[in-house]
């Protein structure tokens, strides 16, 4: 595959995109959505859920840790349960609030997170230290982060360092920290899963 234009055009499109975040205008409100939303990700329930699940707390306003905080528990659980959120409901409340409380209580704001880490792995190491948050979280939320963090600096997945081998992708020069990275990777990523977890080749051209 040398047409890496084509191969993004096709399938680069980001998360964030898709659900109307604007993560390039580096504002607070627009990282704590793309939080929200990689928390929301990070279990393993389908993507149609998750969206429909963000797009409830987007209907109920609820996209800042004080909404979080001040909606509580109870009203929580539903909007997860409107969203078909149910097998993690009460545990996803639960978290949410822990959450919010301690960014709110320790660092003011996720933009203040990202200044006080020393490097990438100590960012990923504070956002780990959230409750219920776990590494492919972590991925998830900082793989779109690159372009808009200096100190976001996620492994990149296997999948999608297997794929750029069978298309003979070259990632090497691309600026890491570049939206067309952060697209090319999403790009491979969905190519490698595709047609490596299910067990298809990849094809020659896509």
């Amino acid at each position: 595959m040398n047409d890496v234009s084509d191969l993004i055009q096709k399938f680069g499109q980001l998360y964030s995109d898709e659900l109307g975040i604007d993560l390039g205008s580096g504002t607070e409100e627009d990282i704590f959505k793309w939080f929200l939303a990689s928390l929301l990700h990070g279990k393993r329930i389908e993507e149609s859920v998750i969206t429909n699940t963000y797009r409830g707390f987007e209907r109920e306003g609820v996209m800042t840790p004080g909404a979080i905080i001040n909606k509580g528990w109870r009203k929580l659980v539903i909007i997860l349960d409107a969203g078909g959120y149910v097998r993690y409901d009460f545990s996803a409340a639960d978290n949410l609030i822990e959450i919010s409380n301690k960014l709110l209580s320790e660092y003011g704001s996720l933009t203040a997170l990202h200044e006080k880490a020393l490097d990438p792995k100590d960012l990923e190491r504070r956002l780990m230290a959230f409750r219920g948050v776990e590494p492919n979280t972590v991925a998830f939320f900082l793989r779109e982060m690159r372009y808009v963090w200096a100190k976001a600096n996620p492994e990149i997945s296997p999948y999608a360092e297997l794929a750029a081998e069978k298309l003979k992708v070259d990632m090497g020069p691309m600026d890491r920290h570049s939206k067309d990275f952060v697209r090319l990777e999403y790009a491979l990523l969905r190519v490698g899963k595709n047609y490596i977890r299910k067990n298809k080749p990849i094809p020659a051209g896509i």
